[in-house]
């Protein structure tokens, strides 16, 4: 099992290289997590692919069909009942001796866990229908998918981790497969306590606070009134030209030191407004400069 002090990537890989990362795993496990978090690193990701179709696709993208990525995610599971999970391996191996770096990736997660989960959002499991337990459901979908897990290049349990964690995991383990630094902008509340994954905290609390808006309270940094009310306050302004020249001065220093990750958070008393503005405002600026820049907002997503 994976741990999250393990690299999922070996740290000499080549940026420049095709890179395929296959998502696959138990339903509730967390792929679209984890796939989320390789579309932020700028990974061209389809979810739900048919096993005859990864080929195809990595041979569009390579021939420039799908613009100029070279770094591809699919996300392979039951919820295509075409899929033949048999036949993967040998269309990994495929792509792999035509110079593809193939990277297959198994979500799991304990039963008794993957039951609490489905209890709580209420969806219904892909392989569940009249007759068929949610238990056995669970055991069918094992079934299919060992072959998959048999020839994974990780195992990552994700039983014991949250949402924020997992994507983090994933996020930090393939940046490596990304050129330069990359960057995770995360927005949170003081009022829940510090992001232990933070390298670097700034305190936005002494910035105007829209929450004493009425019409302002229950919108987030990210809708257009609560921007244009942050906007109008030069304080918020200096606070932004401040943090990015800080940071476009000691990022550098990071990269120099072979760091290929980096997260910035930025909190508010409540980590809503805020500091979501400006990890929004931060990551924008960032984007247009470089590749791999994240944004998390822990109050929200």
């Amino acid at each position: 099992m994976n741990d999250e002090n393990t690299p999922l990537l070996n740290p000499l890989v080549d940026p420049h290289e095709i890179h395929l990362i296959v998502l696959t795993g138990v339903s509730g496990g967390g792929k679209t997590v984890a796939l989320r978090a390789l579309e932020d690193l700028d990974f061209y990701c389809v979810d739900n692919l048919p096993t005859t179709l990864v080929a195809p696709l990595v041979n569009a993208v390579i021939q420039g069909k799908g613009g100029n990525h070279r770094r591809i995610a699919v996300g392979v599971d039951v919820r295509n009942r075409g899929v033949d999970f048999a036949q993967m391996p040998n269309v990994l191996s495929d792509l792999a001796g035509a110079g593809v770096q193939v990277h297959l990736i198994f979500i799991d997660c304990r039963d008794e866990v993957l039951i609490k989960r489905y209890s709580e959002t209420r969806r219904r499991h892909p392989l569940a229908s009249r007759g068929r337990s949610l238990g056995d459901a669970i055991t069918e979908e094992r079934r299919l998918l060992r072959p998959l897990m048999a020839i994974a290049e990780k195992v990552i349990d994700s039983s014991e981790l949250n949402v924020h964690q997992l994507r983090r995991l994933v996020a930090t383990g393939y940046a490596q497969a990304t050129e330069g630094l990359t960057l995770m902008f995360q927005s949170f509340a003081f009022k829940r306590g510090l992001p232990l994954d933070s390298d670097f905290v700034f305190d936005a609390r002494c910035l105007p606070n829209p929450h004493w808006q009425p019409h302002l309270r229950p919108l987030s940094g990210k809708d257009a009134p609560v921007r244009e009310f942050l906007e109008a306050e030069p304080l918020v302004g200096e606070y932004f030209a401040d943090t990015a020249r800080w940071l476009d001065a000691w990022l550098p220093r990071f990269e120099q030191d072979d760091r290929s990750y980096v997260t910035i958070s930025i909190g508010c008393t409540g980590g809503r407004h805020r500091s979501v503005y400006l990890v929004e405002k931060l990551a924008a600026h960032y984007r247009h400069r470089r590749d791999g820049v994240l944004t998390f907002h822990r109050e929200l997503d």
